[in-house]
């Protein structure tokens, strides 16, 4: 059973060292579509790239996402050039009960730290913001990229699975409890 919560708005901007991570925008489309038409980036999903149609939709479908749960996905953007390289942030998995942390990144921009530093500012709003129970990552079994980013965020392996035929871990990091001094 889902636990009900209070959201406001998505209005939320993070910023880590490297990066700035704001609320994905309509405006954002091309810089996305981007993304998602890299062939390296679609071969992590087992997936063609994405056509002009398809991207219209998963926007829309993050955009709705937003409004209804009062958070989403972040576009990741460049502090030192300002260009959008990325996207993280979290999505309701009503069927597992939990919300999921994704990262999707260029790939000129694999392998520098962008997706773990994303992640991490990520799952820290998650927990001392929002207050979620617990946050969790879908993998699909052999991205050892984003299996290592879920790692160094604090995530364990709990379970594979398969959604929609296809194989996944599944990482889960449960909110750290926080400690109280005895008076």
């Amino acid at each position: 059973m889902l636990e009900t919560y209070i959201f406001r708005p998505f209005e939320a901007t993070l910023e880590t060292k490297r990066l700035v991570l704001r609320p994905m925008l309509e405006s954002d489309f091309d810089s996305l579509h981007r993304i998602f038409i890299d062939t390296k980036v679609m071969e992590s999903f087992d997936h063609p790239p994405l056509t002009h149609e398809q991207m219209k939709r998963w926007l829309k479908r993050n955009l709705d996402h937003q409004n209804e749960f009062g958070y989403g996905l972040f576009s990741v953007i460049l502090k030192q050039t300002g260009e959008l390289i990325g996207d993280c942030g979290l999505e309701m998995m009503e069927d597992l009960g939990a919300a999921e942390l994704g990262y999707d990144f260029r790939s000129d921009f694999w392998n520098q730290g962008y997706a773990t530093e994303a992640a991490t500012a990520v799952r820290d709003y998650a927990f001392d913001v929002l207050s979620l129970p617990q946050l969790i990552s879908l993998i699909r079994v052999g991205n050892i990229a984003s299996k290592r980013v879920a790692e160094k965020v604090g995530m364990e392996l709990h379970n594979k699975l398969s959604r929609y035929g296809t194989q996944y871990w599944q990482y889960v990091r449960k909110r750290p409890q926080i400690k109280t001094e005895a008076k």
